[in-house]
């Protein structure tokens, strides 16, 4: 009798399947099972995915385009790996683009906008009550961006999320080195009770936020650094 053969626990939905492929290898390149500087070779994900080598190609593509790998000569793909004045870089960027939306879009947040902040922000405090690495990374992206929707900036908001998907992996690895889940929980809800008071003084809040941020991952990277240095 023929045996059916096991599922792979990598199985996607065959529709768009460059697209879903993309998008688990983005989510275990931010979740830190591929690393900074590794290598994905072609063949070992087609194999793992139980498809051909040309939607793997398509979702390199699209996740080079993202910034998270590089293509190398003689090397092919490769994680990306950003020394610590470009991470920086990053949340300088997002501190930059991110006040200046936000500025604009403070005057014309209606209740409905700042109910579905709340809604999200209710979820993002959920999956930081669980230590959920993987949903905070997301939902973090959400709150933010449901802060900014009322600007109608659609050049900016698409820019900011671009620098989003490269700092996701880094403030996923802030919390975990850090365990400053309780601080961003914080931060968060003052900065939504902020906007339903239309206070002005959350820019500056959402600056010092996300440049703490950086900065903080930062000091956590040389202190593990230094523990294991020999």
């Amino acid at each position: 009798m023929h045996q059916k053969k096991p599922r792979s626990k990598y199985s996607i939905k065959r529709q768009s399947l460059p697209e879903a492929l993309a998008e688990s290898l983005r989510e275990r390149i931010l979740n830190g099972e591929f690393k900074g500087g590794e290598p994905l070779i072609q063949e070992a994900i087609a194999a793992e995915y139980e498809c051909s080598r040309m939607p793997v190609r398509e979702a390199f593509r699209q996740l080079e385009a993202a910034g998270l790998i590089v293509s190398k000569i003689h090397k092919g793909a490769v994680v990306t790996a950003l020394p610590s004045e470009q991470i920086m870089e990053l949340f300088e960027l997002r501190a930059i683009l991110e006040c200046d939306i936000l500025a604009y879009s403070l005057a014309r947040m209606t209740d409905q906008h700042l109910d579905a902040s709340e809604q999200i922000l209710e979820e993002l405090e959920g999956a930081y009550g669980d230590r959920d690495i993987a949903k905070v990374g997301a939902l973090n992206w959400e709150f933010h961006r449901s802060l900014y929707v009322a600007a109608e900036r659609v050049q900016t908001l698409a820019l900011i999320q671009g620098i989003n998907v490269q700092t996701d992996r880094y403030i996923r690895l802030q919390l975990l080195l850090t365990s400053a889940f309780e601080e961003a929980e914080t931060e968060h809800r003052r900065i939504l009770n902020l906007c339903k008071k239309r206070d002005p003084s959350v820019v500056e809040f959402m600056r010092d936020h996300i440049t703490r941020a950086g900065h903080n991952l930062l000091d956590a990277l040389r202190t593990r650094k230094g523990a294991n240095a020999p």
